[in-house]
């Protein structure tokens, strides 16, 4: 299997850190702007789109602040993806920083599919 390729993205949110922590945490939160369904049981999540399962497990979450998966077809490997809540200290800005992994020739596509599932994050928060 090829190497995937790590990248990471910043998006500006208008959102508290508290708030947003809830919409990047919990199964009801993630079917808001994630996925069209996801249940967990414990630390394993299932995440529905159009009829496909993936299943994913949460590595670790540090609370208002970030949580980390790793999808299933990872499993043996170091990969993963993780949403960070960054606030500035000093203009208190809120920014979601991402971090995933990627086939080589598939990094334009990951990232464009970053930035529709946040554009939609920003819809369901009013923070368009």
């Amino acid at each position: 299997m090829d190497d995937k390729i790590k990248f990471e993205m910043e998006f500006p949110i208008h959102a508290s850190p508290q708030l947003l922590y809830q919409y990047i945490s919990t199964p009801s939160g993630l079917s808001e702007w994630f996925a069209e369904n996801v249940n967990s049981r414990g630390e394993l999540f299932k995440f529905i789109w159009d009829g496909t399962e993936e299943q994913a497990k949460l590595l670790s979450k540090k609370s208002g602040e970030r949580v980390k998966f790793r999808w299933s077809t990872d499993e043996d490997t170091s990969y993963y993806f993780e949403i960070k809540i960054q606030v500035d200290e000093i203009t208190k800005d809120v920014s979601v920083i991402i971090t995933d992994f990627t086939e080589e020739d598939e990094v334009d596509e990951a990232k464009m599919l970053w930035e529709n599932q946040i554009s939609d994050l920003k819809k369901v928060l009013g923070s368009v």
